[in-house]
């Protein structure tokens, strides 16, 4: 297994397990269950556990496809600059995620108001990973990048204006 295999396998648990992690602590923190709470804990533990994984093979995959046909290292640089925005936010939120936890578990009076910071880092999280999972798959997903359709119409339009030239030069 190469970085670039590695990177595909662990990148997307910091994504997914962020945004799970959002819909179980809203649900816990709505019928007030520290067991469901306490299972989204642990979830953004994981993501930014993953999270950094998914960094340290980061670079390994870029050397492997930064020169491939179609890949630039412009939009390889986007999407490590914002990874890494994302990654910070994901180290913050699980480290306020564990003391969430242990807040829960050792029924701190704080825990609560712990619930609700962890909360609001996990949105930031999520919303940030969006654009990190977005610019990720544009990397070889070059029908989903936003200048993809122009570039077909263009690439058509050339080609029928090629074809008009020779049937007129006929």
């Amino acid at each position: 297994m190469n970085d670039a295999h590695l990177h595909m396998v662990v990148n997307h648990f910091p994504i997914i397990g962020t945004i799970f992690g959002i819909g179980i602590l809203i649900a816990g923190i709505f019928v007030n269950n520290s067991s469901i709470k306490n299972t989204a804990y642990i979830l953004f533990i994981i993501a930014a556990i993953f999270g950094a994984l998914s960094m340290g093979t980061g670079e390994g995959a870029e050397e492997m496809v930064e020169d491939f046909p179609n890949i630039g290292k412009a939009i390889i640089h986007e999407h490590e600059e914002l990874a890494e925005k994302f990654a910070l936010v994901l180290y913050v939120t699980g480290v306020f995620a564990l003391i969430s936890l242990v807040a829960a578990v050792k029924k701190f009076r704080l825990a609560k108001i712990f619930s609700f910071i962890t909360l609001i880092l996990a949105l930031i999280s999520g919303i940030i990973s969006i654009n990190v999972g977005t610019s990720g798959g544009e990397i070889r997903h070059t029908e989903i990048r936003e200048d993809s359709a122009t570039k077909v119409v263009n690439d058509t339009n050339s080609t029928e204006n090629e074809s008009n030239k020779t049937r007129d030069e006929k």
